[in-house]
């Protein structure tokens, strides 16, 4: 099966993709790698009037440093990040994350910020951005917004984007020295979608602890305040001073009651935090 007709557009600056995707007596969808429309075009899961091509705006593929920030537009490849052409703040958790996207020919088209809008639970970068504190910045008719990752995630294919928005960078926090990170997903081969995964990062010298539920039925369960899972991050080892029980009642009072998947989401927390960096 191949697409419906569609008219195509391709512009050179986010106000003019503001002003395309404001146009509210036509479907919209704007397309970055197409590593997730392109199928669904192919499906006829979706049947736009038009198309945004976003890949030649050359403010979505700018990275730049701001302060305790590293800033990655919205259309920088999970290959950018995986072959460090993307600086690395995060002590080698992105990258590592991004080597284990799918394959590599999706890897080399795939973009940060299509993942991020496409909000498939089973995605990594939701997971892994979560834990290490990250934010999105939207634009639109009335201007920018920042919403944490975990917020900007709404349910299962489902993204925070008002009417005439677009997602244009990922803000990353810089992790200190002492910062310990580790992620885990359970899946029968490589390339397939995630049955569950575990991340987290504590960072002592900036008083953080995280930890993240991935590969629900729908958002990632965020644990903000993860001292009472993980603890502060300075034991030696991490392993031991993990409580699957608190897990399980955060998770259980997040609605997911299927005592398999419940035992499955919490080993996929715990393998991560034992293979975390040593410190």
């Amino acid at each position: 099966m191949k697409p419906v007709n569609f008219d195509y557009a391709r512009p050179d600056g986010v106000d003019a993709v503001i002003k395309l995707i404001s146009d509210e007596d036509r479907t919209v969808k704007m397309m970055a790698g197409s590593q997730s429309l392109g199928p669904m075009l192919n499906l006829r899961l979706v049947q736009p009037d038009l198309i945004v091509d976003l890949t030649g705006i050359e403010e979505l593929r700018k990275v730049s440093e701001e302060g305790d920030e590293l800033v990655i537009g919205a259309c920088i490849t999970h290959a950018d990040i995986e072959d460090l052409r993307v600086p690395d703040v995060t002590r080698g958790a992105l990258p590592s994350v991004a080597n284990g996207i799918a394959y590599r020919a999706v890897r080399n088209r795939g973009t940060i910020g299509g993942s991020l809008t496409h909000a498939d639970p089973s995605a990594d970068w939701h997971s892994i951005l979560a834990a290490v504190g990250a934010k999105v910045v939207l634009r639109g008719p009335q201007g920018e917004r920042v919403l944490a990752v975990e917020d900007y995630m709404l349910g299962a294919l489902e993204a925070d984007l008002r009417p005439g928005e677009v997602l244009v960078r990922v803000k990353v926090p810089k992790l200190s020295k002492s910062a310990r990170w580790g992620y885990y997903k359970s899946c029968r081969k490589t390339g397939e979608f995630a049955h569950a995964i575990g991340a987290f990062m504590t960072d002592p010298d900036r008083g953080v602890s995280r930890a993240v539920i991935g590969a629900t039925e729908s958002r990632p369960i965020v644990i903000a305040e993860a001292n009472d899972v993980i603890g502060d991050g300075r034991a030696a080892r991490l392993s031991d001073t993990f409580n699957g029980e608190v897990v399980g009642e955060i998770i259980g009072k997040a609605g997911m009651t299927d005592p398999l998947d419940k035992q499955t989401h919490i080993a996929a927390l715990r393998r991560a935090i034992e293979q975390a960096r040593p410190q």
